[in-house]
C-alpha cells in the first residue's frame, strides 16, 4: 500500500483546499484528454497553471510536477507529460493535509 503524504497547510485556506484538490483531480483526466487528441498546447497552458497554484495552496510538489509538464510540452515530450500525469494523480490519491 502507497504511504500517505501528509501536507501541512495553513488554517486560513482550509475552506478552498477541498475546492482546490477537486479541480486538480479534474486536471488529471483534462490531461489525458488532451494528450489522447494531441493538444499539447492544453497540456503547457494546464501545467503552466499548476506550476503557479501548487505552492500558493501549500502543495509545493503540483506545482513541480506542473513545471515538469510545462517544460516537457514545450518540447513534445508526450511520454514525460503522460508520466507526470501519473505522478500528479498517485500524490492526489496519496495526499492528507493538516491544518495548522
Amino acid at each position: 500500500m502507497s504511504q500517505e503524504i501528509l501536507v501541512k497547510i495553513d488554517s486560513a485556506l482550509e475552506d478552498l483546499i477541498p475546492g482546490f484538490l477537486e479541480n486538480m483531480n479534474k486536471n488529471v483526466g483534462l490531461f489525458r484528454e488532451a494528450l489522447a487528441g494531441d493538444d499539447i498546447e492544453f497540456c503547457r497552458s494546464r501545467g503552466h497553471n499548476l506550476k503557479g497554484s501548487g505552492g500558493g495552496y501549500g502543495f509545493d510538489r503540483i506545482t513541480e510536477i506542473g513545471k515538469v509538464i510545462e517544460n516537457a510540452a514545450k518540447a513534445g515530450d508526450k511520454p514525460t507529460i503522460s508520466q507526470s500525469v501519473d505522478e500528479l494523480e498517485d500524490y492526489l490519491n496519496r495526499v492528507k493535509v493538516t491544518f495548522v
